[in-house]
């Protein structure tokens, strides 16, 4: 898969918290043209329980989405084990392993990374970046969770602020969506 680009995913987990948070921005480019301001990158999904970002291809995330939540359903909700079913079949499935995305998916027992080249991964540290801007926002993240008092939620915030001042395809359009359990 070629790297993705065009956005800003930022997903941080805190048992202190009981939350998860993913953030995103929200502009979408075609090539070298901005082609909305508003897009929604992240959903809810499993009756609320589960937080989806993507960065990558829109329909190839959406498909993913379905899937996903299909997978979830399938294991009575078990995060990983349906993460790594949706690996097995992005890998092997012919027009699967053709899609363009890479997926952050969170509930209250885990934050995983899930890609087309079948890997799950569970970060050590509870934060991940995905796209272009994603290397920029989980820097600033890391520097502000480990020296200030700050909410997750107001550091995804920041965070992403700051990688829309480094970051082209990353705006300042910024959505969060909190999972507390």
């Amino acid at each position: 898969m070629r790297g993705v680009h065009g956005t800003t995913i930022l997903a941080i987990r805190s048992a202190a918290e009981r939350r998860t948070v993913i953030a995103c921005d929200g502009q979408a480019t075609l090539n070298n043209i901005v082609i909305k301001h508003t897009a929604k990158k992240v959903r809810r999904i499993y009756n609320d329980q589960v937080l989806v970002g993507f960065a990558g291809a829109t329909a190839d995330a959406i498909t993913l989405f379905e899937r996903f939540e299909r997978k979830l359903q399938e294991f009575g909700g078990n995060l990983k084990r349906a993460a790594v079913e949706l690996t097995k079949d992005w890998r092997t499935d012919r027009v699967l392993r053709r899609l363009e995305a890479l997926m952050v998916v969170a509930n209250a027992e885990a934050l995983l990374l899930v890609t087309g080249a079948g890997d799950v991964i569970e970060p050590d540290d509870e934060m991940l970046g995905l796209g272009s801007g994603g290397p920029y926002a989980l820097a600033a993240a890391k520097a502000l969770r480990e020296n200030t008092p700050l909410p997750i939620r107001e550091i995804a915030r920041k965070s992403l602020e700051i990688a829309a001042r480094l970051d082209i395809y990353t705006n300042q359009n910024i959505s969060l969506e909190e999972l507390e359990w």
